[in-house]
């Protein structure tokens, strides 16, 4: 029974694995069950009788998604002392990963597929993207309890154009294929934290996660 069981949790581990790519690579909205079976040489009732509907795919993708996000970006900055340091960690965290062989963003591209949708999709969406938008913030705030960033920051300001950096990167990488897309928007970041922090600027720069 056991061995059944971990078989099955296998199965259903690389269906979410597969359709995760397919959504990197043609939204979640391409996603489908028949797809899903036909990479994976199952059956479609045996990826349903796993996954469940359509709908229970893309939350379940989405899930993958917002966990490879916490493990690659998150978790890592934080390591880092509270602060810039941590923001640092997490923006090239970001961008790194954005400029992978991986690379797509579903917060990114997910904002224009289900802009004008209300969905519980939609819904799921907008959740993970504002609490992304509250961690920068978090960050920022206690930057400036820190002394690295002045007082006067405006913070809404400064994620606003995070986000427009973001969004920039995976366009560049996706659709222009921009060949040093990482090392100009790595450079953007400077420019937009140099007339507000009051730290050393950081000196890695990210590098591509293979």
């Amino acid at each position: 029974m056991e061995a059944k069981t971990a078989r099955s949790e296998l199965t259903q581990s690389a269906i979410v694995d597969v359709a995760l790519e397919m959504a990197r690579l043609d939204g979640l909205d391409s996603l489908s069950i028949g797809e899903v079976a036909k990479r994976l040489n199952l059956s479609k009732s045996g990826v349903f009788s796993r996954i469940g509907s359509r709908e229970a795919l893309q939350a379940a993708v989405l899930d993958a998604f917002e966990k490879t996000f916490q493990q690659e970006v998150i978790l890592p900055a934080l390591r880092e002392p509270r602060g810039l340091p941590r923001m640092d960690a997490m923006v090239r965290a970001w961008l790194a990963r954005v400029d992978g062989p991986h690379g797509n963003c579903l917060y990114v591209a997910g904002a224009f597929e289900y802009d004008d949708r209300d969905d519980a999709m939609r819904d799921r969406l907008l959740d993970g993207v504002r609490r992304w938008r509250g961690t920068l913030r978090r960050t920022l705030v206690q930057a400036q309890d820190a002394g690295q960033l002045r007082a006067d920051a405006d913070l809404d300001q400064l994620i606003f154009e995070l986000d427009g950096l973001f969004t920039a990167l995976v366009r560049e990488v996706r659709f222009l294929r921009t060949p040093d897309a990482l090392d100009r928007a790595w450079t953007s970041y400077g420019r937009l934290m140099a007339p507000v922090r009051l730290d050393a600027a950081p000196s890695i720069a990210p590098v591509p996660i293979p």
